[in-house]
């Protein structure tokens, strides 16, 4: 998965330019391709001279992942024990934080297997079959219910997450060089086989995510499903090893494998996850979201209505007084800070289908709000264990594969749009066209 998900080591983020990464990011969502090959190679450029932990050769890197695999199953354990001793929770301090930090990794989250793409046109190379299977399962084999884009969407949908907010232009990064690797795959071939070999190893931080939003009543299936799914025995993380060795040409090894790494560091562009998870502050994004409102409500007060002498409106109306108001409703008893939030009068206005601010607060404000107000105040929440389930035969598509032309369906196949109706389906044409479709037990 990407820096937000995977990695552990922080590299500096790309200065700031007149092509935006949230600029490029959705236009290659659009099939803007322009200018992508340039980029993609100055990206790889600039990390040339970085330091990486990969092995000196491929046939040392089953050892290597090996030893990570230990590494990241011990420092689980040592969390997991601290934990049982009664240490507090190492990455969300609240239920905000988690919710704050889906948000943050959405754009990448929405081109999920992206970089896989340019590998579906070598179906009839067997050595390309891992890398292949491995896009396959990203896009669910087709089924939406197994498809990890919409797995995700899913998530924010229930959680009331699913418009995304104005987010710093560094985390489209990672979602722009998947979706760069995936449209210039057949240029980039070794690099695109670097990438996802350090994508695919499942690092401490997944294990640590998905048991942390458990226990706020979070659903982790998406996290949990690639901590299976990723696994270094049989899993994504085997068959990107595989990719490597398979793929390497006898001929010139030393400049194939340099590639390698070099796609390999792509991983470390950007914010590594614990340190984007710290970045998260409760005060500042509370204020953001009145902030965010503020304009729209100065207006739609009654004068009635009146906190330490002044209108709701007077108050909105003024920029940058948004702290005072809060204290002045913590001063006039409106909020009671460190208590449970169903003790504040305030939050009887905005919470619940009759309250008289109903549908003002997204559920992600709302949660805000009640973070807030109970500050040390912690109300038991009843931990949700990750869903799973088996994915059934989808009906009603047989026939169409045989008929269709390839391009067509690998097309609708890239990253993005495999998670739309005519991707899911291109998908399960191409499972027939090709015979890559996985048979079960007998």
């Amino acid at each position: 998965m990407t820096v937000m998900t995977r990695k552990t080591a922080a590299h500096a983020p790309l200065p700031a330019t007149r092509d935006s990464l949230i600029r490029r990011y959705h236009a290659l969502l659009s099939g803007d391709e322009r200018g992508t090959r340039q980029w993609l190679a100055a990206l790889l450029a600039q990390v040339s001279v970085e330091a990486d932990d990969l092995p000196a050769t491929p046939d040392q890197l089953d050892a290597w992942s090996a030893a990570h695999a230990t590494a990241v199953a011990q420092a689980h354990a040592q969390y997991l024990e601290q934990r049982r001793q009664g240490g507090p929770r190492r990455y969300f301090a609240n239920r905000s934080q988690a919710l704050w930090f889906l948000q943050q990794v959405a754009p990448t989250k929405a081109v999920d297997g992206a970089w896989l793409h340019a590998s579906l046109r070598h179906w009839q190379d067997p050595r390309f079959h891992g890398l292949i299977r491995t896009y396959l399962e990203e896009l669910g084999e087709g089924d939406p219910r197994c498809n990890h884009v919409l797995i995700y969407q899913r998530l924010l949908s229930r959680l009331g997450c699913l418009e995304t907010p104005a987010l710093d232009d560094q985390r489209y990064l990672q979602g722009a060089v998947q979706l760069a690797l995936g449209c210039c795959g057949d240029d980039f071939l070794p690099e695109v086989i670097g990438y996802n070999l350090g994508y695919e190893q499942p690092p401490l931080h997944l294990l640590i995510t998905t048991h942390e939003l458990a226990e706020l009543g979070i659903d982790g299936h998406y996290f949990q499903l690639h901590v299976t799914i990723d696994n270094a025995a049989i899993g994504h993380a085997s068959k990107a090893i595989r990719a490597v060795q398979q793929l390497c040409p006898a001929h010139d090894p030393e400049v194939f494998y340099r590639r390698v790494r070099h796609g390999y560091r792509l991983n470390d562009l950007g914010l590594d996850t614990p340190s984007l998870i710290g970045r998260f502050d409760l005060d500042a994004e509370l204020l953001a979201a009145l902030e965010r409102k503020r304009a729209f409500g100065q207006f739609m007060h009654a004068d009635r209505c009146r906190v330490q002498q002044r209108t709701v409106n007077q108050w909105l109306a003024e920029p940058g007084a948004l702290p005072a108001f809060l204290q002045a409703l913590q001063s006039q008893g409106w909020i009671r800070r460190g208590q449970n939030p169903s003790d504040s009068r305030w939050w009887s206005l905005i919470d619940g289908p009759h309250a008289p601010m109903f549908g003002v607060f997204s559920a992600y404000e709302k949660q805000l709000w009640h973070d807030w107000i109970a500050a040390d105040w912690q109300q038991p929440i009843r931990p949700v264990l990750p869903g799973s389930w088996q994915a059934a035969p989808m009906p009603g598509y047989e026939g169409e594969a045989s008929e269709a032309c390839m391009d067509t369906l690998i097309t609708r196949m890239a990253g993005n749009r495999h998670a739309l109706p005519e991707g899911l389906q291109a998908t399960r044409a191409y499972l027939r066209a090709t015979g890559l479709a996985q048979e079960g037990p007998h």
